[in-house]
Parts: structure tokens; sequence; C-alpha cells
């Protein structure tokens, strides 16, 4: 690897996600001999990823550099920043370093892989600085839409690179305090060499609305529907927004119920470690629902954003064993649709209208995320010499260096950065260096890698064109026709109303056998693909359609 010629250390920035996506955060810090990795996090499939779970990192570097590797240094406990760790940690099996509320949610999720015992976990206090090899990483404190948020301040040998995680400034928030901004200009004046800045809302004008804004919004939301039942969906993770759902269900005196699985454990979780002012008795089980007329009920659940197994998509579909919706029910979307998510989001809307639900999903939610005004704030109090935007698309990435640009950072000193580049800096000089291995893992089931690229594309064939086997049985030694050929469809054509292309297309299979028999083709093989390549052509220009076609052939 090439080394940059100025003098004076260099530190390595290597990015393995969250780049080019919003998901699957995850960024190396090189040094000498030591690695410190911020985030584990994972994204979830896009539309063409048929019947995958999740997506994870491709962690290849620093299995390759294992005994370099000191630690997981997490920000906060969104599954875009810890899902992956139950599965990397397998491989990299290194201590994981978080707040208080972040360690208690990754412990809930290594307790599911019974990865508890194996793991170390280190509880850390903003402010407080911990030292892995070559690098010591301070916590400050910050905001966002789960409580316990941070930035790291990682101190090298180099200079200072400062990470700001997911945040937003709020000055009024529902819990702890506000974000230590007296802390990023200490550092500035200190001199930062790199600022890695979240881009999530960088095309926002302006300041993200404070959390507190939206318990205003549900204390009216409840007021307009004292007759009704009422039913919130929202992130699980968004400790915060149920508090404020909380708030306003003691208010006008209303039970509690949670649901989802998800939900539950979070909830439980903050409820355990004080993070949820939660009143005396208002709290109830689901079952105890129907002892409570619907006007003194309020449900918070999981489903905001469409998923299919999610409770609220359950609800709408009438597939819930407990919760039905009646007409008159109000349905709250207290989040915005992740992007790619509006579809399914607008589906479990519809179906909510058509039970008879009042459904609201505008201004019964604001962002996590800083909009420019905050992340410029963030620039003039940092200083840095570099800007590596961070957490976006290409586009997020773009704009938040124009930004940085129009705030005085040199144009030559601003890194878009690519998932895999190793980006060399010191206090002369930062370039792009190498790339090292990098992508995703495709999650499905209990496989973690197994589904591939040409896998997934054999399952876009089936979903498209569905699927023909043909079964014929040959005589060893002579290759005669015993029996067959025999089609099978799925996915193509009902049999029973086609009989007659049936017919058609085992005419042309018997044609495909005479003149593999007649040319003294014996191999197997070629007899299969003569077979395919006759049966292909033949329901392509009878159909126009392209069926994945499997000829098998038993030897009796």
């Amino acid at each position: 690897m090439k080394k940059l010629q100025e003098n004076g250390q260099s530190v390595k920035v290597i990015p393995l996600g969250g780049l080019e996506q919003i998901g699957m955060n995850i960024t190396a810090f090189e040094y000498g001999d030591s690695i410190i990795v911020v985030d584990c996090g994972l994204s979830f499939p896009d539309d063409d990823m048929l019947g995958i779970d999740m997506v994870i990192p491709d962690v290849t570097y620093l299995k390759e550099n294992l005994d370099k590797v000191k630690g997981f240094v997490i920000t906060h406990a969104h599954e875009d920043h810890i899902g992956s760790l139950p599965y990397i940690l397998r491989d990299v099996n290194v201590p994981v370093y978080a707040t208080k509320l972040t360690c208690a949610i990754i412990e809930n999720k290594l307790k599911e892989f019974n990865m508890t015992k194996t793991t170390k976990r280190k509880t850390v206090k903003y402010g407080q600085t911990i030292t892995l090899g070559d690098f010591r990483i301070e916590f400050i404190r910050t905001n966002h839409s789960i409580a316990d948020s941070a930035a790291l301040a990682i101190y090298s040998p180099a200079g200072i690179i400062v990470h700001t995680g997911d945040f937003k400034i709020d000055f009024t928030p529902v819990y702890g305090d506000t974000i230590d901004l007296q802390r990023f200009g200490e550092l500035g004046k200190k001199g930062v060499l790199a600022l890695m800045s979240d881009s999530t809302n960088i095309f926002r004008p302006g300041f993200t609305m404070s959390e507190k804004t939206v318990g205003k919004t549900f204390d009216n939301i409840f007021a307009e529907n004292s007759k009704n039942r009422i039913i919130v969906a929202t992130f699980a993770s968004n400790v915060d927004r149920v508090q404020q759902i909380i708030n306003s269900a003691g208010k006008y005196g209303r039970k509690v119920v949670i649901e989802g699985r998800s939900m539950v454990n979070i909830v439980t979780t903050a409820n355990e470690l004080g993070y949820i002012n939660m009143p005396d008795n208002i709290l109830i089980d689901i079952e105890q629902m129907k002892n409570y007329p619907d006007e003194q009920i309020v449900l918070i659940t999981t489903g905001s954003q469409g998923e299919a197994m999610a409770a609220l998509s359950r609800m709408a579909a009438s597939i819930h064993r407990r919760i039905t919706i009646k007409p008159g029910d109000t349905v709250v979307f207290s989040s915005t649709p992740i992007p790619g998510n509006e579809k399914p989001v607008s589906k479990v809307i519809n179906e909510l209208a058509m039970k008879g639900a009042n459904v609201i999903y505008q201004d019964a939610h604001v962002s996590g995320h800083a909009c420019q005004e905050e992340i410029k704030l963030i620039y003039s109090l940092v200083k840095p010499k570099y800007a590596i935007p961070v957490h976006g698309e290409f586009r997020h990435l773009t704009k938040n260096g124009e930004i940085a640009e129009s705030l005085g950072i040199d144009k030559d000193n601003i890194f878009v950065l690519s998932s895999g580049d190793v980006l060399e800096l010191n206090s002369e000089k930062g370039s792009v260096v190498d790339h090292v291995t990098a992508g995703s893992v495709l999650v499905d089931g209990l496989g973690v890698g197994d589904v591939g690229n040409i896998v997934l594309r054999d399952r876009q064939v089936l979903s498209e064109n569905g699927l023909i086997i043909v079964v014929v049985a040959l005589e060893r030694g002579t290759n005669q026709v015993l029996s067959g050929p025999d089609i099978v469809s799925r996915g193509f054509v009902y049999v029973k109303e086609s009989e007659n292309l049936m017919e058609e297309a085992k005419e042309v299979i018997w044609e495909a056998l005479d003149n593999c028999i007649n040319n003294n083709v014996t191999d197997w093989s070629r007899i299969k693909n003569s077979i395919k390549d006759s049966l292909s052509d033949y329901l392509w220009k009878k159909m126009k359609r392209n069926p994945m076609i499997l000829p098998i052939i038993m030897d009796v």
C-alpha cells in the first residue's frame, strides 16, 4: 500500500458500508497496528433481492487483519448501526463499546443469538475516553430519535477525527440534555483533522424541529378523537416518541398497550433503565384490552414502514390474532416512509381506510437528523481541515461536500468516498491510496452469504417467467426413450387449460430426442441442452415467454 510522502504520521479511514446508501453503516480507522471500527449496521433488502431478509457488510478486510482490530465503538442503537453485530462478531470477536441504553439494546440482540457469554461489552459515559491501541475515543452527547446517541472524537497520533454519528440539535429534548455543542467548539479550538458528518437530511434547509413539538400534535389528536380507539405506529427505537404518546395517554385518561416484538423489547429495556417515565398502572397487557372501552385505549405498535409482518400490517390485512380494525379507529403514522417504502406504506393506509379507520399520516413526526443549518453549525464549531460526508447516497454526500466548501473548506480537502476506499490523512495531505474488499453479504434465514448474484438471478427468472420441468426415462446403454417426456409446469401456464400447448411441447421434445439418437449423441448434458434449447425456442415463438427449463433424465 502506498504511503503519503509528506512528513507526519498518517491515519487511514476505511468505510466498509454506509456510503452509496442509507443504512449498513460501518467504518474502520487504522493507525499502525491498531484498527477500531465505528458502528456495525445492516440495511434492508431492495425489491429485486427476492427472499432476502437483510443485508450485512462484507468485513473481509477486518477478518484479514483480525490481530489489529481492537473493538467496535457504537454511536447509537438503530438497526442501521448495530444490526450486523451478531453476524460480524462471530468472525471478528472483539469488545463492543457503547453508551448505557445502546449497550442494553445490543445485549437483547446478542441474547437472541446466544452470544452474551462470548462477547465483551463495555458501557461508556458521555465525556469518558477509552483507549484502544493507538486510538483514544471520546463519547460526546448528541440528540437523535433514540436516547443515548453519541458523536465520537477519535484521537490518533495523526490528529483528531470527529464522527457525528446520526444527530440533530434539539434544544428541548424529551429525555436528557441538549447536544454538547461546547465540546464540539473546544475540539475545534484544539484543531480537528477531519469531520465525518451525517448527510441524511442534507437537502432540507433550516433546522429540524424539536421532538417536543410532536407532543403537542399528539395532545391535539387525543383531544379530537376522544370517542375513538387510537392506534399509533412508530419506530420501535424512538423511545422519546413512545414517551410522548404515554404522556398524552396519561393526560387524557387512556390505558397504553404495547404491541410488536421489537417495540415490546425496546420499551421494556428503556423502562427498566429509566429512559421512559411510565405512570403507575397505565400499561396494560393486550389480553386486558377487552376490559376497557375503546375511548380508554391507545395502542403503540410497530409497522410504520408498511413491513409485511409488522403488527400494524397484520391488523390492516385482518390477520392479527388479537386486534381487529373497526370503523372509527384512529390510526396515526408517526414516521415518514424511508425512501423505497412508499408503496407498502400507502398499501397499509388504503387497507386501513377501507376498514373505516381514520388514518392520520401527516404532521405526527419530526426527523432525528440534522438539516442544513445544523450541519453548517457543526462544521463552523469543529473547523476541520478535511470533510468526509457519511450516511447517505452519492447525491447526499456531494451536497454535504458543497456545503462544506461554501463554509471555506478547500475543495481538494473534501472526500466523497465509496465503500472500500482507503483514505490516508495527515496534517499535510489527504488522498485515497487503495481500495479494499467491501460490499454486501445477503442473509436468508439461517444462511449468511450463501445466496449470491446467480441465485438471485434464478429467483428473478422464476418469479417473472415460471418453471418447466421435463422428465424423460432413457434405457441404459441404448438411450432409447422408455417413458415420457412428461412436463410439469409451475408459474408458467395452468396445465389443465393448456393441453394443446403441452402436446405441441412434447412433440418438440420428441424431435430433439430423435435428433440426438440419430446423431449418436450419448452425452446426457448435450441431450439436456438440446431439449432445453428446442423447447425454449418453441415457447418464445409461441408465447413470447422465457421460463426456466429443467430437463431431468432418468437412467433405467
